[in-house]
């Protein structure tokens, strides 16, 4: 019954994109290259994990690597500088986390086109701009795409709301934009890129302690998650060996500013909820998500980043 105004959503989509290819609206092009990390799927497909691998990545190998993003779950959307002492509720859970987690620029806004101005006006010295969602964001022209999907697909291959597809997929190749599938999840089609993602062995919380997790094979704990699939988190950490007599699923980008244990269980959560919780429960316990990215993806995307490096007419990493 949602199919006809699924319809909407074609038209709405196909009219943005059109005023962009008749000129009325014109994208804007960076002096630096710019890599999207998004999807075409309505909610979490596991983008910012993506995302912190490339950063890492790209840094080791000589990028000075600048991040853009949308602060969801903010209050104010405008154009701002992430720091490491700002709050969630005005940079948004993830970016917050990035900057954190990978140290670089990183910088948000609703219109991502000046969130990346604004970075390059602070810090031209960058010459690497990964924008943390924003494929459908054609305002600003980016180089290189990198769809995530996880174990959902395209599910029934429907747009909103008929569906969970944001814009149609597969997308038309773009002249000049160099496309990529990435699959998070353990369903995938043949000869696919696909990240393995685990948790790491060692958990540490707000207080500046690291603990094996191994430690709490033997006692009840209980766990949070405020992402879009808790029950990932839940699972994983049961897989580890830990006994959650408690679990705390939370809505994605959930403020947690309110929330409180009401027992005395050692809490578990995800790195994107620490950023939130460790200002007010600092014992709490964090175990990061390791994204392994394959290799021959990154090879791929640094030869296209040195030639789109030279056509910017940006010294080479």
């Amino acid at each position: 019954m949602l199919w006809p105004i699924s319809l909407l959503t074609w038209l709405w989509v196909q009219g943005q994109h059109g005023l962009y290819r008749i000129g009325w609206r014109t994208a804007l092009r960076l002096n630096v290259p710019v890599l999207v990390v998004g999807n075409v799927m309505a909610g979490g497909t596991g983008k910012t994990p993506v995302v912190m691998g490339l950063v890492k990545h790209f840094k080791a190998q000589g990028w000075r690597v600048g991040v853009i993003a949308r602060a969801y779950g903010s209050v104010d959307e405008s154009v701002a500088e992430v720091q490491h002492e700002s709050l969630a509720d005005q940079a948004g859970d993830e970016p917050l986390l990035v900057k954190i987690s990978c140290d670089v620029p990183v910088f948000v806004g609703r219109e991502r086109a000046k969130a990346g101005l604004a970075l390059l006006k602070a810090y031209p010295d960058t010459d690497l701009i990964i924008s943390d969602d924003g494929m459908q964001h054609a305002a600003l022209w980016h180089d290189i795409a990198i769809c995530v999907f996880d174990d959902r697909n395209v599910g029934n291959a429907w747009l909103l709301p008929a569906g969970p597809l944001r814009e149609p997929w597969p997308r038309k190749p773009v002249l000049g934009v160099h496309q990529h599938v990435l699959y998070t999840g353990n369903k995938h089609p043949t000869h696919a890129w696909v990240a393995t993602r685990r948790l790491a062995t060692v958990a540490r919380n707000g207080l500046g302690e690291s603990q094996d997790l191994r430690d709490w094979s033997e006692q009840p704990v209980q766990a949070l998650a405020g992402i879009a699939k808790p029950e990932a988190f839940f699972q994983a950490l049961e897989q580890a060996g830990l006994k959650l007599a408690k679990r705390w699923p939370m809505p994605d980008h959930a403020t947690l500013s309110h929330w409180r244990a009401d027992n005395g269980l050692p809490i578990f959560c995800t790195e994107k909820d620490a950023v939130k919780l460790w200002r007010h429960v600092p014992s709490a316990w964090t175990v990061p998500l390791v994204c392994e990215l394959p290799p021959q993806l990154l090879e791929t995307l640094d030869t296209e980043l040195q030639q789109l490096s030279s056509k910017h007419g940006q010294k080479t990493a």
